[in-house]
């Protein structure tokens, strides 16, 4: 351990297979934002999404670069929306297939999770303790290490196992939150609804941002006419 990692507790990030890398994005442009260390775990079929909905191929030996050109892209898709500077020093990243990773440790020190987007699938394997890959296995030792997890789900419409299975993460502690943009905050774009998503994780995350504009109880205050 470096001098530099001595005190790290960052977050873990985990990116799962379902549509939505732009939430991913967000995301973790915002936990870097706010000075923030974060562990990053991106499953193998979160690779294929990556690059159907980016056109980034997600390579384990060049997973800076890779990082690097997906969080400048926006969301709709435009590369070098978003300026990475130097932030990217605030990450470590772990292979999916790394079981030995310190993330699937209890005693590897770390603030919570956020699982964004998280499949159907992911819900599954967490709620059931499967622990079939890093993501799974991280999501778990958060869980019974008492730790902040936050499951942003993305999918629709929603089964009765799905349900089930999301019944089962509220009961043990997590945090269960839709992907469901909101419009009250006078989205103009379509990176304002994706912010939306991703500030209401940070919030349920107790992280500080500024992603999206907040209801002050003012009918008609999201209004970009105002």
């Amino acid at each position: 351990m470096t001098a530099g990692e001595i005190g790290r507790r960052p977050w873990i990030v985990g990116v799962s297979g379902a549509s939505g890398t732009p939430y991913a994005a967000a995301v973790l442009r915002a936990l870097l934002d706010a000075g923030e260390s974060v562990d990053l775990v991106v499953s193998r079929a979160s690779r294929l999404t990556l690059l159907d909905e980016t056109g980034i191929a997600f390579r384990d030996a060049h997973w800076r670069q890779d990082l690097g050109e997906w969080l400048a892209r926006g969301a709709d898709g435009k590369p070098d929306a978003f300026a990475v500077g130097d932030a990217l020093g605030q990450v470590r990243y772990w292979a999916a297939g790394d079981l030995a990773a310190g993330p699937s440790s209890g005693s590897y020190p770390a603030k919570g999770m956020i699982i964004v987007p998280a499949s159907t699938a992911c819900v599954a394997g967490v709620a059931l303790g499967l622990s079939k890959d890093l993501l799974q296995r991280a999501a778990s030792v958060t869980l019974k290490e008492g730790r902040k997890l936050v499951v942003a789900v993305r999918e629709t419409p929603l089964n009765g196992q799905t349900l089930k299975h999301l019944v089962a993460l509220d009961e043990a502690g997590a945090v269960v939150l839709p992907a469901s943009p909101a419009f009250y905050a006078g989205a103009t774009h379509i990176q304002d609804l994706v912010d939306f998503v991703a500030g209401r994780a940070l919030d349920a995350a107790g992280v500080p941002h500024r992603l999206y504009r907040r209801w002050e109880g003012e009918l008609g205050g999201g209004s970009p006419d105002r």
